[in-house]
């Protein structure tokens, strides 16, 4: 009976992983069981940081929104409360970029703010 040899197939896997494992330190990226163990740890806290981020960065336009809110003499929560009455398609993103670029035009938000809450 033949014998039959995986060699390319394994090679490949291996050099996938150590390829993912690029620029970790000392036998992280050389050796490829450990290689293995540290990219797959890697992925998983790639996977809870996107998530992580996404929090962070509403956490911080909330932050930006309320400031600048405070500032127009109106609390965050009746400001975003008055935009929705108002109907007005603005995000937190784009209001925090407004507040910190563009102050007239989100003094003018929070005039209509006042005025529908």
């Amino acid at each position: 009976m033949v014998k039959v040899s995986n060699a390319p197939a394994g090679r490949r896997r291996r050099k996938k992983v150590l390829k993912r494992a690029k620029g970790f330190r000392q036998g992280r990226s050389k050796l490829y069981k450990h290689a293995q163990q540290f990219t797959e740890r890697a992925a998983t806290y790639s996977w809870r940081d996107r998530r992580q981020r996404r929090r962070d960065f509403r956490q911080l336009w909330i932050i930006r929104i309320s400031a600048a809110a405070k500032l127009n003499g109106i609390s965050y929560s009746k400001f975003i409360a008055g935009l929705e009455k108002a109907t007005l398609p603005l995000d937190r993103k784009i209001l925090a970029d407004l507040a910190v670029t563009d102050e007239p035009t989100f003094q003018k938000l929070t005039k209509i703010a006042k005025e529908k809450k």
